[in-house]
């Protein structure tokens, strides 16, 4: 079994409230979700109102894929208009290690 996660680090365009930003990200998980059938959350930064952290994980039967899914996804979310992505955490591991 392997585990996957990635985290983004992201900044919101024009978003001048929490309010704005929930209406930015809630599609984008929704998206996300749907698309790549993966657990997607905001997991950092919920109080400032122009940056985002978005965690995705996964898991499955083997490497490739789960690489595959995340590498996907990173692309998605790169590039998606009014949203720039800083950077990424990212992180696969066997059940074994």
């Amino acid at each position: 079994m392997w585990i996957g996660w990635i985290e983004f680090d992201l900044l919101l365009g024009d978003v001048h409230s929490l309010k704005e930003k929930r209406s930015v990200l809630r599609p984008i998980i929704a998206e996300v979700h749907k698309r790549f059938d993966v657990s997607v959350a905001e997991v950092g930064q919920q109080s400032l109102y122009r940056r985002a952290e978005l965690g995705i994980g996964l898991v499955g039967a083997d490497r490739a894929h789960v690489v595959q899914v995340l590498d996907t996804a990173e692309n998605y979310i790169a590039y998606r208009p009014g949203v720039d992505l800083l950077s990424t955490r990212r992180k696969v591991l066997s059940s074994e290690d």
